[in-house]
């Protein structure tokens, strides 16, 4: 079963057991996060697609670690007017592990149903 997913404005193909680097969220390691713009869930059977998100269907991770990408080196200058510039950029992010894919919460059978609903159904 996998799923896609929208979080900081990018879009991930994810598995139970997956571990990706995601744009920085505001939780710390170790804490729940729980991604609810699922845009896509197939279990290789059947694909349910979202218009533009599956209503109900929700991904629950575990956030592993906070830490910041390789360096970037941003260097500007101008050619014959002594203008030279250098910068540096590190990327925030936060690696998280897919722990459980949900697809929607639509109606239970009957058979699923806790026993007093059953029986309750039937009479």
């Amino acid at each position: 079963m996998y799923a896609i997913i929208e979080t900081g404005g990018k879009q991930y193909r994810v598995q139970e057991g997956d571990i990706l680097s995601v744009e920085k969220l505001g939780v710390e390691a170790g804490e729940k996060v729980t991604f609810e713009n699922v845009l896509l869930v197939s279990d290789n059977k059947k694909a349910t697609i979202g218009k533009p998100y599956i209503k109900g269907a929700k991904v629950e991770a575990e956030v592993v670690e906070n830490g910041k990408g390789k360096k970037v080196i941003i260097f500007k200058y101008k050619a014959k007017k002594d203008y030279r510039k250098k910068q540096g950029h590190r990327q925030p992010y936060t690696m998280v592990e897919i722990k459980k894919i949900q697809k929607s919460a639509g109606r239970k059978k009957a058979e699923e149903a806790p026993a007093e609903v059953a029986e309750a159904v039937a009479e």
